[in-house]
């Protein structure tokens, strides 16, 4: 019988990425364990986290990370310092320092290879739009690059490459986990706002909200398109789900629901089910109705 080897494949979406953990929570109770860990964007940082302490205690530091933060953790605007992008027209809205201090603080590693799990970041070639997996070097490096948002961030530059978010390329990068190797590949998603009443506030905030809806759709597409190679098994994201991905404010609650949510996807049969969630699908609906 051939080996199978697991992948733990994590999305981006800023700050959905508390869902994952919620859902990371579960899977960890369920005793699933994986081979390899491979990560975009926030995804990446999550993912990160996770392949070097891939246990219960380590996810739930993570939480406790999670439940500390807040948005000028990470997008720290100021009228001056958007006047000064502008009149020096340097390509980005915000300096990466607030990005690299959350990023130095939560990583208990600083060599991607120095991880229990075996972790692959992935970013985008800023110049070529190719996908860049990143398997050794610095970690902070990689990780900030990886969630290098265009436009709102510095590129990374990493040996000859001027590197970016990983979500450009492939947001949830299941073909670098075929590419690497898994047979079966576990897909923990941000999901998307499909009930939020209203687009969110700000260009910063819409950029995002439009970059993760690509995203998902990008997500249908690679699981139909590699299921001929791998069993894929994606965690069903929480629907209805009225938070962007600029909001930090609902961070909990969204660990507990995705928590519950993925105990009931794995009793259910999702570590076995392959295919698309219906929550994954393109729709919208009023509050209060549960899908997926």
């Amino acid at each position: 019988m051939p080996t199978v080897k697991t992948a733990l494949v994590l999305a981006g979406g800023g700050s959905l990425g508390a869902v994952q953990v919620g859902m990371l929570k579960a899977l960890v109770e369920a005793q699933v364990t994986f081979d390899l860990v491979v990560g975009a964007s926030v995804g990446a940082i999550n993912g990160a986290y996770f392949a070097a302490r891939p246990n219960a205690q380590g996810v739930a530091e993570l939480a406790d990370f999670w439940r500390g933060l807040r948005k000028d953790d990470v997008f720290p605007f100021s009228v001056l310092d958007t006047l000064t992008a502008i009149l020096q027209r340097r390509g980005h809205l915000l300096r990466a320092s607030a990005l690299q201090r959350l990023v130095r603080r939560s990583l208990p590693f600083e060599q991607i290879e120095d991880t229990e799990l075996p972790l692959h970041i992935v970013t985008t070639d800023l110049l070529s739009g190719a996908e860049e997996l990143l398997s050794s070097g610095n970690a902070e490096q990689a990780l900030l690059a990886s969630a290098a948002i265009p436009l709102v961030f510095p590129s990374v530059r990493i040996g000859k490459k001027f590197l970016i978010d990983g979500g450009v390329a492939s947001n949830t990068p299941i073909a670098s986990a075929v590419a690497l190797g898994a047979t079966r590949i576990v897909v923990v998603p941000t999901g998307f706002g499909c009930a939020c009443p209203t687009p969110p506030l700000g260009l910063v905030a819409l950029a995002l909200h439009t970059l993760n809806l690509m995203s998902m759709r990008q997500l249908v597409r690679d699981i139909e398109l590699y299921s001929p190679r791998a069993s894929i098994h994606v965690v069903a994201p929480l629907c209805p789900l009225d938070a962007s991905v600029f909001d930090f404010s609902q961070t909990d609650q969204l660990l507990q629901r995705a928590y519950h949510s993925t105990q009931t996807w794995i009793e259910g049969g999702g570590l076995i089910r392959i295919g698309v969630p219906d929550s994954l699908q393109a729709h919208t609906h009023h509050a209060g109705k549960e899908n997926g």
